[in-house]
């Protein structure tokens, strides 16, 4: 379920100077209320009415002189409900927010109430960066030396790099693992951390120490993230999760987001939706001095919202405007092809372009091949067929590196191919790029090409030259390479005269 907008907390102005009238004097000027996030996340899990033992840890909090802000107790609260058995309702737990509201401390007084206060055996804590994690551990050790009645618990406190531990008399332990070796040698912990989730660009790390748990008495899993974008795989697998736990699915995560409501970097309401510590120690002005940043940037690290690419090379405002719903293929037009294969030979596409009766031109997703082991050539080869007999096929553009072997089984058929790659390669996306902020392309919104198009990354070639990156755009971008490629020709004069001068 999602919560209603709150509402940002900001009084009238009151008119000041020579504008105020005499009984204006007599009654003192309302101060302005500053901004308060809002302390319940926009998007939850379904919440329950379990018993929790937050409490507990609140207090716990409290009495080492750590002061919690409405956010990080309405966390506490909701994440540590129990079943009659006593056991956590939710092993795992999710949450996910703006930079710099807090969630650091968040996972500081969980570890300090594993350690202290219901002695979990085993805490591991890890991120994508073991900085990272090493700073939240110097932070726990600060904690500590600096508290009585906490440093008389402890038996040793470990410094070795990438194995820092903390060690209490009861022989509970906390320890800090890099992201890459996390799990090797651990053995049933009780409580594990993850932060900085939206890089983590597969499953294998947090697959690793998941299913260290398994023997645990009482386990939990907490992760910790700004928003993603296409390749934050780990995060967006626990967000369509916790989406679908939010509208009733079955599924016993804790995912807790405070995110903007759109995209709008302007809009107040937005920034109280995603920052919950707004108010407490993140300072409105702040905000205000980062909205001449990228958008991309602020929608991201200060809304919360997922976007598509952080260094994507298509605007995606730009991509929008040169959306027609209503442009189609003409089956008696000279038409070009542009075919490309991932890497790993595991995802294709085909598009097409034509020209339009001005200086525009259309191009549309023809469609799309997947194969979790590798593509079929033959079978491709033949659908590619299907596709060039529906139009007058001027020729297939396609790369070497990736294409060749279905752009071989085409050529016994009478099909006309052009290998791109290096210069022509190149030329063919800067006039893509061209093309799109020059409103001069067009498609139809098709999803899964806009998806692909705005995931692109640049990646340099030759002295100033650039090209679509395959793997820096570390997710599939094939129909994005295959309309650079139709857009080659699609882009070419009529005439070899293409500007007339007097």
């Amino acid at each position: 379920m999602t919560k209603d907008k709150p509402v940002a907390i900001r009084s009238l102005k009151v008119v000041s100077g020579s504008n105020r009238t005499d009984s204006d004097l007599d009654t003192p000027m309302e101060p302005i209320k500053s901004l308060i996030g809002s302390p319940t996340p926009r998007i939850h899990s379904r919440l329950n009415d379990l018993p929790s033992k937050g409490d507990e840890m609140i207090a716990f909090a409290e009495s080492v002189g750590i002061a919690l802000m409405p956010w990080q107790k309405f966390v506490i609260h909701h994440a540590h409900k129990v079943k009659a058995d006593q056991r956590w309702q939710h092993s795992e737990i999710c949450i996910v927010a703006a930079r710099q509201q807090g969630k650091s401390t968040l996972l500081l007084v969980r570890a300090l109430a594993g350690l202290f206060l219901w002695n979990e055996p085993l805490q591991i804590s890890s991120a994508h960066r073991l900085s990272t994690a090493l700073e939240l551990f110097r932070q726990i050790v600060k904690v500590i030396e600096t508290n009585e009645s906490l440093k008389k618990q402890v038996q040793v406190i470990r410094w070795a790099h990438g194995s820092e531990e903390i060690v209490t008399i009861t022989g509970n332990r906390y320890m800090v693992k890099a992201s890459n070796n996390a799990a090797r040698g651990i053995s049933r912990p009780e409580v594990v951390y993850m932060d900085e989730l939206s890089e983590m660009k597969d499953l294998d790390g947090f697959a690793s120490l998941r299913y260290t748990m398994m023997a645990s008495r009482n386990p939990q899993v907490w992760t910790f993230s700004t928003a993603g974008d296409q390749t934050s795989v780990v995060l967006n697998q626990l967000r369509e999760r916790g989406m679908a736990a939010a509208v009733g699915g079955i599924d016993q995560i804790c995912y807790l987001e405070w995110s903007g409501y759109t995209d709008d970097i302007h809009d107040e309401r937005n920034w109280v939706a995603s920052n919950p510590a707004l108010g407490h120690t993140v300072h409105e002005d702040n905000i205000r001095a980062i909205l001449n940043d990228p958008p991309h940037v602020v929608q991201q690290e200060v809304l919360c919202r997922w976007i598509h690419q952080k260094d994507a090379v298509i605007p995606a405002i730009s991509w929008q405007e040169c959306v027609d719903e209503s442009v189609q293929l003409d089956p008696e037009k000279t038409t070009w092809f542009g075919l490309d294969l991932s890497p790993d030979r595991r995802a294709g596409a085909l598009v097409a372009a034509q020209k339009l009766d001005n200086d525009k031109f259309v191009v549309k997703l023809l469609r799309t091949w997947e194969n979790s082991v590798s593509l079929n050539d033959l079978e491709m080869a033949n659908q590619i067929a299907d596709h060039f007999r529906k139009y007058p096929v001027e020729t297939i553009a396609y790369s070497k590196r990736t294409a060749t072997a279905v752009a071989g089984r085409l050529v016994p058929a009478g099909i006309p191919i052009m290998d791109f790659d290096g210069h022509n390669y190149a030329t063919a996306c800067d006039q893509l790029l061209s093309a799109i902020t020059s409103n001069r392309l067009r498609h139809a919104g098709n999803e899964e090409l806009t998806k692909q198009m705005l995931s692109a990354v640049r990646l340099p070639h030759g002295d100033g030259g650039w090209v679509i990156g395959r793997r820096a755009s570390q997710t599939t971008v094939c129909a994005a390479v295959a309309t650079a490629l139709a857009t080659f020709y699609a882009t070419r004069p009529e005439t070899e005269i293409d500007i007339l001068v007097g």
